[in-house]
């Protein structure tokens, strides 16, 4: 009876002792050191004084709008990339990862600390206007199901019109399959390229498939994109 005892005290003991130490180890996410930096780097080039929508640049900012962000980047409807991740590769992918969408979701949770070192926040970013969508005279457009009459090397791939919920493809001449784009919630007022991470090569006879009229798509040749 006493060996049970000493037993349970024991083991009483050891899991006061993992928690303190967990609480102890743990570090809050605070605005100004992790939650500012993804701000800063994903939303603000829109969400600024003087942008295209209302300012999240500073903590007064964003903290009365927190819940909402955070069902916002759940849903990834913020920020607005439009497309599934995974399917196609896009070097100017501004879409949240899941450590980022976490992390903005952890901080809401535990009631959007400030942090309390101000030397931790980042500098406010310098934006330069965005600019325009330039289409080079050679992109080739697709409507519906389309096969490539001649080889072109593409760099980028442009939406025209409601294209949302399109699951575009390549199907090569033997048969293997090319993920493109997959648009999800692509909105036509953030219309902007999605650019491949690497220069694609379609050879005469492959198959263009996903696009859904009256949407089409511009295939943006890599030579001269127009688009960087």
């Amino acid at each position: 009876m006493k060996r049970a005892t000493f037993i349970a005290a024991a083991l009483a003991f050891g899991v006061c002792v993992h928690l303190r130490a967990h609480d102890v180890s743990t570090t809050p996410i605070t605005w100004n050191r992790e939650i500012s930096r993804i701000f800063f780097d994903r939303c603000v080039s829109c969400h600024r004084p003087g942008g295209t929508s209302f300012s999240l640049m500073t903590y007064p900012d964003v903290q009365p709008r927190a819940v909402a962000i955070r069902d916002a980047v759940l849903s990834r409807r913020m920020p607005p990339w439009g497309a599934v991740k995974g399917f196609g590769e896009f070097r100017n992918d501004q879409a949240l990862n899941a450590e980022q969408i976490e992390l903005i979701t952890d901080w809401v949770q535990d009631d959007t600390p400030k942090g309390n070192n101000p030397r931790m926040l980042p500098a406010p970013p310098k934006i330069s206007s965005a600019p325009s969508v330039t289409v080079p005279a050679d992109a080739v457009r697709v409507r519906d199901t389309m096969v490539v009459k001649s080889p072109i090397v593409v760099d980028g791939l442009l939406p025209e019109g409601s294209a949302d919920g399109a699951q575009i493809i390549a199907v090569r001449t033997d048969g293997t399959v090319v993920p493109l784009l997959w648009l999800y919630q692509y909105d036509e007022k953030y219309r902007h390229p999605f650019l491949l991470r690497k220069p694609l090569t379609l050879e005469a006879g492959t198959i263009i498939r996903g696009v859904k009229p009256p949407a089409s798509l511009l295939l943006l040749p890599a030579a001269v994109s127009g688009t960087r």
